[in-house]
């Protein structure tokens, strides 16, 4: 299965860029013990139109527009479901196992995902009750799904 996260927005060079290669990096040599064969991020420019609804419906579009075919969708959503570490990494492994070729999350821009989106999601994933800089979402994607992958093969890293 191939691990993709979607973003509306650029990361600039910088900490928090190498700390989400850093995750990116250990997932993928993890990774291909239990079936994920590549972890990457796609980056979508910001919609420039005017109104906000406008804004998510596009950003929406540009993320659907890249979405593979027969992908599970990730929708990081604010009202979405908060799961913990064991929950998400099973989910992971499940589809792994069901053989699903792609697996997307996708982070919406600044005014969050467009409607057409979030009915397409397969989950919509909370990381809390809190709201979070998109960089941040960004390395947090990235270490669940490396903290996920060392769920899955018995790694220590995961100590709860």
């Amino acid at each position: 299965m191939k691990v993709t996260i979607a973003c509306v927005g650029k990361m600039k060079a910088g900490a928090e860029k190498d700390m989400l290669e850093r995750y990116l990096d250990r997932a993928r040599k993890a990774g291909r013990s239990v079936g994920i064969t590549s972890v990457s991020v796609v980056e979508f420019s910001e919609s420039r139109a005017s109104r906000t609804n406008d804004r998510k419906d596009e950003e929406a579009q540009l993320l659907l527009n890249a979405l593979p075919s027969g992908a599970i969708l990730i929708a990081l959503d604010e009202h979405g479901k908060a799961l913990s570490s064991e929950v998400f990494a099973k989910k992971v492994g499940g589809w792994a196992d069901q053989g699903v070729s792609d697996m997307v999350l996708a982070i919406g821009g600044a005014d969050g995902h467009g409607q057409a989106l979030l009915q397409r999601a397969d989950l919509k994933l909370a990381l809390g009750s809190m709201t979070w800089p998109h960089q941040l979402v960004r390395i947090l994607c990235g270490e669940q799904i490396y903290r996920a992958i060392t769920i899955l093969t018995g790694h220590p890293y995961h100590r709860a």
